[in-house]
């Protein structure tokens, strides 16, 4: 085994501790849980054996496994990406209906 793979386990399985942790402690979903929990996993099995990209690289029509691990990371990256940027306006709306309602609510009392 090389060193890289010992430290990228090793990693993982800090990332794994720091999921649970968080849904544990409440900030976490038990989605949130799942999806993390299986993402580390797998990324742990890719590490441990990395001709498995290989093998499901060719499945769907790409040369190399790293070439997969590329397409499905960026995919992924923008996926994630465009749904924190659809929480980030709902959250915006959000805060300017509070804002309003509590100027408006300022606003009668005032008078």
């Amino acid at each position: 085994m090389l060193i890289i793979q010992i430290l990228l386990i090793i990693f993982f399985l800090f990332a794994l501790i720091k999921v649970v942790g968080r849904f544990l402690a409440g900030d976490l979903t038990k989605a949130g849980l799942v999806w993390w929990s299986l993402f580390w996993i797998v990324a742990a099995i890719v590490v441990l054996l990395p001709n498995s990209t290989a093998y499901f690289a060719k499945l769907v029509g790409i040369g190399r496994g790293a070439d997969l691990v590329v397409y499905v990371s960026l995919a992924a990256i923008f996926f994630i990406l465009f749904k924190l940027m659809i929480k980030i306006e709902s959250l915006n709306k959000d805060i300017t209906k509070l804002t309003r309602k509590i100027a408006l609510k300022d606003d009668k009392d005032s008078i």
